[in-house]
C-alpha cells in the first residue's frame, strides 16, 4: 500500500515541477535536452502551454489515484 502513495507523490511532484517551469519560464527547464525538441518545433510559448497542460494532467492523475485507492472516487 505504501508503494501507491509513493507513486502518487511522484506524479504530483513531477506535475508541480512541470507546471512551475511553465509559469515561471525557467530557462534551465526549457533549454534542457529533453524539452529541446518541443521548444524547437513548437516555439517557447506553445511549449510552456504544453508543459503546463502536462503538469495539470499529472497532478490530476495523482489526485485521482489517491482518491481511488482510498475508495472515495468510483
Amino acid at each position: 500500500m505504501t508503494m501507491h502513495y509513493i507513486l502518487q507523490a511522484v506524479f504530483v511532484i513531477v506535475g508541480c515541477l512541470s507546471l512551475l517551469a511553465a509559469i515561471f519560464n525557467w530557462d534551465w527547464f526549457f533549454n534542457s535536452h529533453n524539452s529541446e525538441f518541443i521548444v524547437k518545433n513548437a516555439g517557447r510559448k506553445k511549449a510552456r502551454w504544453f508543459y503546463a497542460l502536462i503538469g495539470l494532467l499529472m497532478i490530476a492523475t495523482g489526485v485521482f489515484f489517491f482518491l481511488s485507492v482510498n475508495g472515495i472516487a468510483k
